[in-house]
């Protein structure tokens, strides 16, 4: 029988990258897009996929498009995800990551119980530490986003021990291109392509750069939660990392050396968070034991090509051509 896959939030950074790897697996499943209402459009990447509004927190109205897609495969990317934004949107940031998720979960829960489901999580639910942290590290989020992370994975892990199967991820800091310039290393590349293209002045503005973050490729995230769906475990959850911390000054500093021009680096107190990890590294070794998974991709071709992606983004604005990029 073929797979019937249901991707949320399949409009955002993952979601769009997960449909073009579904798209392409043999044979190909029957796709199901949600994004939210009056969000962004289908792009060229969907191939064939049957999209819907749907906002989560319309309980009967999920319930609804969850029978209409009849799933064996969820993977819920629907969410709050801007970890600085949620200062602003406390309320809403729990609401849309813990009631969202209650509602998707229940659909599948009563109309097709037998759907497997991933659920990706945060690095952020952990209590910072130094160390490389493991799945049994003790969590202690420092941010809105975190607590609201910590709150949906607690709910998927009860709904995983009534029988409903649910993969939960602790995912670490993921990017590449089409990512939103709201994020770190996205903000800089945008600033480099913009610089070169002659439509901002020679100056790089950033936040902190003393901070160590565990960096994967969204195309290699996307290869975990297949893995996971394959083959995980459910109602514990996988650290999705490489193993590696990198200073977000090495991040500027190869931008800097792939950039076509010199350019100089002012940091800029408003790019600063309130609280945040000084060090968030995570150890990927109960995924790689009992998947097989490990990254792929460097961080130098991740950052070549999301400078390629603003280089391309850049000039079609200024031909008049923009659309939608992250």
């Amino acid at each position: 029988m073929r797979e019937r896959v249901l991707v949320t939030g399949a409009a955002g950074f993952v979601g769009r990258h997960l449909l073009a790897a579904l798209a392409e697996a043999a044979p190909a499943p029957r796709l199901f897009a949600w994004r939210r209402p009056g969000g962004a459009g289908a792009g060229a990447e969907t191939r064939g996929a049957t999209w819907s509004e749907v906002d989560l927190l319309d309980r009967a109205a999920v319930e609804r498009a969850v029978v209409a897609a009849a799933p064996t495969a969820v993977y819920h990317c629907g969410g709050a995800a801007a970890v600085a934004g949620s200062w602003g949107r406390v309320a809403e940031t729990l609401e849309t990551n813990v009631i969202g998720t209650e509602n998707l979960l229940q659909a599948v829960q009563r109309t097709h119980p037998g759907a497997r489901v991933l659920v990706p999580g945060s690095a952020l639910v952990y209590r910072p530490s130094d160390a490389a942290l493991a799945e049994h590290h003790p969590v202690g989020p420092v941010t809105p986003y975190g607590l609201s992370k910590l709150a949906q994975e607690m709910l998927a892990a009860q709904f995983a021990a009534e029988g409903l199967p649910v993969l939960l991820t602790r995912s670490f800091t993921h990017l590449g291109p089409g990512q939103d310039r709201a994020y770190a290393a996205s903000s800089f590349a945008h600033q480099v392509a913009r610089i070169e293209a002659g439509e901002s002045e020679p100056v790089l503005r950033v936040g902190a750069l003393d901070a160590r973050r565990d960096l994967t490729d969204v195309r290699d995230t996307v290869r975990a939660y297949r893995a996971l769906m394959a083959g995980g475990a459910p109602g514990a959850p996988y650290n999705v990392c490489t193993g590696r911390a990198h200073r977000m000054q090495d991040v500027v500093d190869r931008l800097l050396r792939l950039a076509r021009r010199p350019i100089a680096v002012t940091v800029e107190p408003a790019r600063l968070r309130p609280s945040d990890h000084s060090v968030l590294l995570g150890d990927p070794a109960r995924i790689r034991a009992e998947t097989g998974w490990a990254p792929r991709i460097g961080l130098d071709e991740t950052l070549r090509d999301l400078l390629d992606h603003w280089r391309g983004a850049v000039a079609a604005e200024a031909a008049g051509d923009a659309r939608p990029a992250g």
